[in-house]
Formats: C-alpha cells, sequence, structure tokens
C-alpha cells in the first residue's frame, strides 16, 4: 500500500470516528427549535402530572438497556411480534405521549430530521432537571438514529429485575459498560415514581420458609406498605414515600433506615461492595446529582447507532 493510500485509509478511518460520536447541540443548523420544544412539551405535561417525569427517565432506561439507545421501545407490536412496549417489564411504562407530542411538533419544523431517540434523551434530561428543582443538569449528546427491530423476549434478558441482588445487577449494568459506583447512582432515579404492589408483595407475605416478611425491611415500613397493599391486590405506591416527586437523595437515606421498596433498591445498602457508595450519595446531593448526570449521559450512548445507521422515525410507534 503506498504512501496516498495511507493517508486516505486514515482519514476515512478518523471521519468515521467522528461520525459515529454523539455530540452537543447536534441539530443547531439542522433543527435549532428541537430541544426547546422538547423542554416546552415536556414541561406542559408535567405541570399537569409530575409522575410523568419518573416515566420519561425510566422509559429512557428501557430503551437504552435493550438494543441500546435506539427508541425501539417507543414501537408498537405488529402481526406476529410482540414489541418490547408489551413485555412483562415494559407493561407499566409511561409518558410515550409526551414523546408523541413532541415528535409531533418537531415533525412540523423539521421533518424526519430529528430521532425518535434522540427527543426522548432530551425529555428524560429535562424530566430530571424540573424534578430536581434545577439542581441536576447536563448536556444531552445527541445524533442517535432509530432503530427497526423491537422485540419482547430482548426486554426480558437485558432488564435487571426488582428482586436483584447486587451482583445481578452489577452484572446487567457491566453488560452495558457501566460501573459499579454508576449503577448505584442511576439508582437513585427510584426517588420518584410509583410501584405496582406486585413488585414487591413477596417482601411483605412471602418472604421465605423461615421469614413471611424480609427481614431487611423497617417493620413499620411493613406495615405501612401492607395497608397500602393488602394480599392480592395491586394498587400502586411512591418508590419513595418522603419525598414521592423531588429527585434528590432520600432515596439513599431511605435505605439507611431499611426502607427501601424493591430487593433491589435495599440490597445496596447491605451488600458492602456499595453500602458505602449509599453512604456518599445520601450524604452530598450535590455530588450525587453532578454523577447523575454524568451516568445519565453514558447510559445514553449505550449502543447507539448514528451516520447512516437506523433511521429518523416519521412516527415513534412505527418504522417508515
Amino acid at each position: 500500500m503506498n504512501k496516498v493510500s495511507v493517508l486516505f485509509l486514515l482519514i476515512a478511518l478518523l471521519f468515521g470516528l467522528s461520525s459515529s460520536q454523539l455530540q452537543v447541540d447536534f441539530y443547531d443548523s439542522t433543527c435549532p427549535s428541537a430541544e426547546g420544544i422538547v423542554r416546552q412539551t415536556v414541561d406542559s405535561f408535567l405541570s399537569q402530572n409530575p409522575g410523568l417525569g419518573a416515566g420519561l427517565i425510566r422509559l429512557h432506561f428501557h430503551d437504552c438497556f435493550v438494543r441500546g439507545c435506539d427508541g425501539s421501545v417507543l414501537l408498537d407490536s405488529t402481526p406476529g411480534i410482540i414489541a418490547e412496549k408489551d413485555s412483562p417489564p415494559n407493561l407499566t411504562l409511561r409518558g410515550m405521549e409526551v414523546i408523541d407530542q413532541a415528535k409531533s411538533r418537531i415533525e412540523a419544523k423539521c421533518p424526519q430530521t430529528v430521532s425518535c431517540s434522540d427527543i426522548l434523551a432530551f425529555a428524560a434530561r429535562d424530566s430530571a432537571a424540573i424534578l430536581a428543582g434545577g439542581k441536576i443538569s447536563y448536556a444531552v449528546p445527541a445524533g442517535r438514529r432509530d432503530g427497526t427491530v423491537s422485540i419482547s423476549n430482548d426486554a426480558l434478558q437485558n432488564l435487571p429485575g426488582p428482586s436483584s441482588n447486587v451482583q445481578e445487577l452489577q452484572k446487567r449494568f457491566d453488560n452495558k459498560g457501566l460501573s459499579l459506583d454508576e449503577m448505584v447512582t442511576l439508582s437513585g432515579a427510584h426517588s420518584i415514581g410509583v410501584s405496582h404492589c406486585s413488585s414487591f408483595s413477596n417482601r411483605l407475605y412471602t418472604f421465605n420458609a423461615t421469614f413471611p416478611q424480609d427481614p431487611s425491611m423497617e417493620r413499620g415500613f411493613a406495615n405501612f406498605l401492607k395497608d397500602k397493599c393488602p394480599i392480592n391486590t395491586d394498587t400502586t405506591v411512591p418508590l419513595d414515600v418522603v419525598s414521592p416527586n423531588r429527585l434528590d437523595v432520600t432515596y439513599y437515606k431511605n435505605l439507611r433506615n431499611h426502607k427501601g421498596l424493591f430487593t433491589s433498591d435495599q440490597t445496596l445498602w447491605s451488600d458492602p461492595s456499595t453500602a458505602s457508595m449509599v453512604n456518599r450519595n445520601a450524604n452530598s446531593r450535590t455530588e450525587w446529582a453532578s454523577k447523575f448526570g454524568a451516568a445519565m449521559v453514558k447510559m445514553g450512548s449505550i449502543g447507539v447507532m448514528t451516520g447512516n445507521q437506523g433511521e429518523i422515525r416519521m412516527n415513534c410507534r412505527v418504522v417508515n
């Protein structure tokens, strides 16, 4: 290979690397109003229902952990194919109507320019900022392309469950390139939102043969939950009963008081490998908020498609 060929190869490789990376202000020249439209849409919905903010953050997480951050969680099922959103872990997802409205408004201004996956990443960021009272602020690198495949079983294989222990959680997050500390940091999103009783009722009534109730749960908290969740009912309760609509470090303080709702929450305090991380986050909201933003950016880059990969969906629920 001659020097000219080598030079062109290096240029091609460098171009390929740069084009595959997400960029802050990606739509500045092609659709400068995109992020503003998403922010206005999120603010409008959350002013009526703050709980949708937790739903949007969770929606982004569930998207990124399955096939990467490609908006595949937004796709509807089709004849013969059950999509991710209809998989058991995703049946309680909320906030898709927010994405639909933001997408519709953006399409009216900038047709087939802004991906659904980027809109979802922007919406999660804006939800975090609102629910944290402005304490969480981070720029979202964009340029994601939308996927065209959504399969229910992929969600089952990739998403951690509410009964996971630290080792199981660590494996799931490690598979996505996220560290143990980033896993603990992102778990702080459980300071907002709600859960169905069925996700933790085993901790109240049928923990194991020796203990009908999970001994790691504070007794008064367990009794409170039993009042809210009688046997064979499936109502909802806040993930954080102290400040259910505020994204803060109360979640970690609850864990120290043995008031984590899920096994996957309380295990972060009971396991020595993560207890010090819980303690550090509980003691510094500023540090945790900064780490949360950084971890969201890193999570938002999992398995992304860029350049000419995938597509820009015109409707987030169906492929073009």
